[in-house]
């Protein structure tokens, strides 16, 4: 394969969206996304980190020791990134309860259960978008609130496999026909 620099791709922009979950789940980089998804406004500068977890279980032989295989024991898939904007849909998930007229009341072990959500990544007309059907705030990182500084509600959201043991789709607009 030829090195080809169009395709170094840069997370130049994007949206962050989550929706209830069994929302309908869009079908490629750019379907338009069921009215059920609320765009969750500004990222930090940061960005978005996306982690993949692995652990593994070694098989050893009796006859020698040496490694025969190694299977993989669990997985898990998760992407972190600090909301910068403050709006009802981010405060909502990152105390993980519903506003009462202005009002969280807020219980520590409270996640606000599984959604859905959506990441566009995009770099110029070249788009990346993650699909997660049903997620969950796994961790929440410390609230500074400090004068020059945006308030920012860092969160980690772990997906969850389905019935097929998928838990994230992605599709990359350069790479559909």
């Amino acid at each position: 394969m030829a090195l080809d620099s169009d395709n170094v791709r840069v997370a130049v922009s994007g949206a962050v969206y989550v929706a209830p979950t069994g929302s309908t789940a869009p079908t490629t980089s750019s379907s338009a996304l069921d009215v059920a998804f609320v765009d969750l406004g500004y990222v930090s500068a940061d960005g978005i980190s996306e982690s993949i977890d692995r652990s593994t279980t070694q098989i050893r032989a009796w006859q020698n020791g040496s490694l025969v295989r190694e299977v993989t024991a669990e997985g898990t898939y998760s992407v972190s990134m600090t909301f910068i904007e403050t709006n009802e849909a981010v405060l909502e998930l990152y105390y993980g309860t519903a506003n009462s007229s202005g009002q969280f009341d807020i219980d520590p072990t409270s996640t606000g259960g599984r959604k859905s959500f959506v990441l566009d990544v995009v770099d110029g007309s070249n788009v990346e978008r993650i699909y997660i059907p049903a997620g969950e705030i796994t961790a929440l990182g410390e609230r500074t609130l400090a004068s020059g500084e945006a308030v920012g509600y860092d969160v980690t959201i772990t997906a969850y496999a389905d019935t097929d043991s998928t838990a994230v789709t992605k599709w990359f607009s350069s790479l559909e026909s």
